[in-house]
């Protein structure tokens, strides 16, 4: 049995412990948090204060990772990979080498693994771009999330001062979709392909016009792209803005011989994008801790994982079930 940590007991840390009950090689230690254990409600685990975490660290395998990438994660990954093999979502794309070098530099010197930046983008979708170039050479990839909520893109909104609450949508330009799928050669900007909308609940006295211009003129999250916010009540977020649809579409055009026409399309449709996610990242910590017993130390991420180490069955019954 591969024994789990969750840390962190948000959506992503419930989505994670509700995956690792389909999962019969994986058993829950706990979930381990930095609001008071008793004011948490799982669905059946025990929470433990952070503070808690190091000194069971004989009973961990490994300790899947579900703060947000804002500010959680440049710091939890790499000090909890100090103690644990870890996986984590890390996604803000523009970071993950930075992010990666050091992780990487702590898991070598303390003989630990870490999987960062898992879960579908990036994760599934980094792997499909990688497959698509890599046989369509001559070619371009595309890449389009939404209409769907953006965890990290909500929870960089709620990190903002004088922000309550807040749900941020990304939705595609579908008419450039169908466009590349028929054949159309486009030279598109980050603004051509996605719009998004913020839905926020402000707090008491805060400056509407103030908070507006410090979303839209985030980088790396909202300053490349057209950006509508909404001001609207706790009750009417509530109400309608919960629930966590998600998805999105890897397109790689491309030709071959004589300029033979390809395309090669990767789509997800998302009922839960944290439960997803979740899903993924509890398949990477089953590869997390064989990497570990093997004693491949270091920080890996999805483009570096063969996939025999996701899956619970053995190669030979992959070999004659799945080629």
């Amino acid at each position: 049995m591969i024994k789990v940590a969750i840390v962190g007991y948000g959506n992503l840390g419930r989505g994670v412990e509700r995956s690792l009950k389909q999962n019969p090689d994986m058993e829950l230690v706990g979930v381990f948090t930095r609001r008071a254990p008793e004011t948490v409600e799982t669905d059946g685990a025990t929470a433990y204060h952070m503070q808690d975490l190091v000194a069971k660290k004989n009973e961990i395998d490994v300790c899947i990772l579900c703060g947000g990438s804002a500010t959680d994660l440049p710091v939890q990954t790499p000090e909890i990979t100090q103690h644990f093999n870890t996986v984590d979502s890390f996604d803000t794309h523009a970071k993950i080498p930075e992010h990666f070098a050091a992780v990487d530099q702590v898991a070598k010197e303390n003989h630990t693994v870490s999987v960062i930046s898992t879960g579908w983008d990036p994760g599934l979708f980094s792997l499909n771009r990688l497959y698509a170039q890599a046989i369509l050479p001559q070619g371009e990839t595309y890449t389009f999330w939404g209409k769907g909520v953006s965890q990290g893109h909500s929870d960089a909104l709620r990190r903002i001062e004088g922000i309550a609450d807040a749900t941020q949508y990304t939705i595609p330009n579908t008419e450039i979709i169908e466009r590349l799928k028929a054949g159309e050669k486009l030279t598109l900007t980050t603004r051509d392909k996605h719009l998004r909308e913020c839905f926020v609940v402000l707090e008491e006295g805060a400056d509407e016009e103030k908070i507006t211009e410090e979303i839209v003129t985030m980088p790396n999250y909202f300053s490349d792209y057209d950006t509508t916010v909404h001001f609207i009540s706790q009750e009417e977020l509530n109400r309608d803005h919960k629930a966590a649809p998600h998805g999105g579409t890897v397109l790689h055009t491309g030709t071959t011989h004589e300029n033979t026409k390809q395309v090669i399309e990767y789509r997800l449709d998302l009922e839960s994008n944290p439960e997803f996610t979740a899903s993924v990242l509890v398949a990477y910590a089953r590869a997390a801790v064989r990497l570990a017993n093997e004693k491949q130390f270091g920080a890996f991420t999805v483009l570096d994982i063969a996939p025999k180490y996701l899956s619970p069955i053995d190669v030979e019954t992959l070999r004659k079930e799945l080629l």
